[in-house]
């Protein structure tokens, strides 16, 4: 800093976080830097929400695993309207819909809906690491999966739909997540046990902020499917099925509620 700026002596502590504290002043504004700074993340986070979605892209790194893929969309006609009317972005087009249709699929145990929602940056970057990490979990429990839905203009109701054309016992739907001015691609993942049009968002269960400065990849997998495995026991989802898989990850020791799950497995042992 120059001599005209005053450095804030929680400068140190600043250090440790990404949020805008400690930014020090000059005279009764703050400094240009840090003005310039905060542009910088305002325009990536509008970025974010404005980028296109690279469907293609997204298909072959997710068929690349060993996923099959489906490609849909919701009503909206282009991202002006996405943005303007949330209800579109929650209903099947009707092309879709009718390609489910003719597709037979399910009974599944899961169904999977990756959507652009507000950041296609936050699937572009998150998305295929997320269920790489998935993958050796759905093959040792065994459960069935419909072929994943690369879904456009989507929002999280979005995957009701395509769950309930899958005859899915329930749906996993990953989103990109509101951008942040220090998080433009972040990944939320929200669960629903026997989707079916207009489940309420009480009856999902939320993983987010899954991204490299946030929630491992691996850790969320393994959150995902404590969640997973108790929504399909104890058939339900939302405010009455707590996430207590954290207990297992302290303690070691896991309750009748964590019973079958080796905290040594979540990374490869590494869940900090």
């Amino acid at each position: 800093m120059t001599a005209h700026v005053t450095a804030d002596f929680w400068a140190a502590l600043g250090m440790r976080t990404p949020a805008r504290i400690a930014l020090g002043r000059s005279g009764s504004s703050l400094p240009t830097d840090r003005v310039l700074e905060f542009s910088l993340a305002h325009a990536r986070a509008r970025d974010a929400v404005h980028a296109p979605f690279d469907a293609d892209g997204v298909t072959a790194a997710i068929r690349s695993l060993g996923f099959d893929t489906i490609g849909v969309t919701s009503a909206v006609p282009d991202r002006a309207t996405y943005l303007r009317r949330p209800d579109l972005g929650r209903v099947l087009s009707d092309d879709s819909r009718a390609a489910l249709r003719a597709g037979g699929i399910g009974p599944v145990d899961l169904a999977i809906v990756v959507a652009d929602g507000l950041s296609s940056a936050a699937i572009h970057a998150q998305a295929p690491l997320f269920l790489a990490a998935l993958r050796p979990w759905i093959a040792a429990e065994r459960w069935t999966v419909g072929p994943v839905a690369i879904a456009q203009q989507a929002r999280v109701a979005f995957g009701d739909a395509v769950g309930e054309l899958m005859r899915a016992r329930a749906v996993l739907v990953l989103i990109g997540e509101r951008p942040g001015l220090s998080s433009p691609d972040s990944l939320g993942l929200y669960l629903t046990y026997a989707p079916r049009v207009g489940r309420n968002d009480s009856e999902r269960n939320c993983v987010s902020n899954i991204r490299a400065e946030g929630l491992s990849h691996a850790l969320a997998a393994f959150k995902l499917v404590w969640l997973l495995r108790e929504a399909l026991r104890r058939g339900l989802t939302g405010v009455r099925l707590k996430d207590d898989s954290d207990m297992l990850l302290v303690t070691g020791k896991p309750p009748s509620a964590l019973h079958q799950f080796d905290a040594d497995s979540v990374g490869g042992g590494d869940v900090a």
